[in-house]
């Protein structure tokens, strides 16, 4: 189940992008399950990476490699079904040599590649059959491949995600197109998914790599399903360079900042996406947290309400258990909190107010907005200017019985 309208497709293609994606049978038979991105020589690329110290090998093979292409890799390498990680050395081969075989197949060096991988942790890569799907995907590559491709990256998820944004530097008409994959196990430090976003704009390196940042801080970082961690979250933003503009150089460019609104509000978009499709999602939940000291201690506010399974499961029931919202609050570690100052409300409806049910409040204007498949609950902690907001979702029946079968 999944929560709100899908992703808009087709995307809008970049150029200098081109996508494939093959059935490699890698873990199901007849699943896409393999995708191959072809970036146009000279294209500069940031990266994300999990901050898990159990990062599985195309992680760090991925971090090897674009440091040795100087941040220009020419190859993106995706399959599904296994994550390579937890798989030792024998993992880090796989990885390697999946790198190797693409970069052989396509004319450049096995370090012009960059592997990722999503799926069960712990066993090991079959090589043999990505290398064997990798023709397929090859011979599949177009500019126009990004709703295949993002089918391709899909584990638990229901329906594929992606967004596309359209601006204008110089008179020049700028694109930038994105995908992401994740369901489950999210939580910032990436989340856990894979990202792949690629813009034809020019744009210094300094400025890339700053702008990626602070688009995933905004948004894949301000995400969580279940606390959750991945061994494998990637971001990747790509710039072709295609776009006749004049090179985005500066910093205080008033066109990179026109760049960096489109780019946030498609990663924004994206990560929203991803909660809309957790698993088992019924709810599609913005926690916003106001009057804090600063971001942080918000954020700390919004994370403990986010996670917590008692707030999670009254979201789930439609039960306006307004109770579970302050404890989760209470204990998040926030020094000081003067709880008469606190004010909790529900998609508009206060529901405490000092500390305690605000004397307004009816159990009925509660369940009224509870009900609703979209919800926000906003926390005032009056201390402060500072805010921040979290996404979530609501804890279901649905979600343990998709853990819990995930090997099945």
């Amino acid at each position: 189940m999944a929560v709100g309208a899908p992703s808009r497709f087709p995307l809008e293609p970049v150029a200098g992008v081109r996508l494939g994606t093959a059935r490699a049978g890698i873990r199901k038979p007849g699943r896409r399950d393999l995708v191959v991105l072809e970036l146009a020589p000279g294209t500069r690329v940031a990266g994300s990476f999990t901050r898990n110290a159990f990062c599985a090998a195309p992680v760090t093979v991925a971090k090897e490699h674009l440091a040795a292409a100087l941040g220009e890799p020419r190859l993106l390498l995706v399959n599904t079904g296994n994550a390579n990680a937890g798989t030792g050395e024998q993992g880090m081969r796989a990885a390697r040599e999946s790198c190797a075989a693409l970069g052989q197949a396509a004319g450049v060096p096995a370090e012009a590649v960059l592997p990722f991988s999503t799926g069960v942790i712990g066993e090991q890569l079959p090589v043999e059959k990505l290398v064997a799907g990798l023709p397929e995907a090859l011979a599949a590559l177009d500019e126009k491949g990004w709703e295949i491709a993002a089918e391709g990256i899909m584990t638990t998820d229901t329906r594929p995600k992606g967004a596309s944004r359209r601006i204008v530097l110089d008179g020049v008409p700028v694109t930038v197109s994105g995908i992401a994959k994740g369901a489950g196990m999210i939580k910032p430090d990436m989340a856990t998914m894979l990202c792949f976003v690629a813009t034809d704009a020019r744009i210094a390196p300094a400025l890339l790599d700053a702008a990626l940042a602070r688009a995933v801080d905004a948004s894949f970082n301000a995400i969580t399903v279940d606390g959750d961690t991945s061994t494998n979250d990637a971001c990747i933003l790509a710039a072709t360079g295609k776009a006749a503009h004049a090179e985005l150089t500066d910093p205080a460019d008033s066109r990179l900042a026109i760049f960096e609104e489109a780019l946030g509000s498609l990663f924004i978009e994206l990560a929203q996406a991803i909660i809309r499709d957790a698993e088992g999602a019924t709810k599609f939940v913005a926690v916003e947290v106001s009057g804090g000291r600063s971001r942080e201690e918000c954020q700390r506010v919004a994370y403990a309400v986010a996670e917590s399974p008692l707030v999670k499961t009254a979201l789930f029931a439609s039960d306006p258990n307004w109770g579970r919202i302050l404890a989760a609050a209470g204990r998040a570690g926030v020094a000081d909190l003067d709880v008469s100052g606190v004010e909790v409300s529900i998609s508009g409806v206060r529901i405490a107010s000092h500390g305690a049910r605000d004397p307004a409040y009816t159990e009925e204007a509660g369940q009224r907005v509870m009900s609703a498949d979209e919800i926000t609950i906003a926390i005032a902690l009056g201390r402060g200017d500072a805010a921040a907001t979290v996404w979530t979702s609501d804890l279901s029946l649905d979600y343990v019985r998709i853990n819990a079968e995930y090997r099945s």
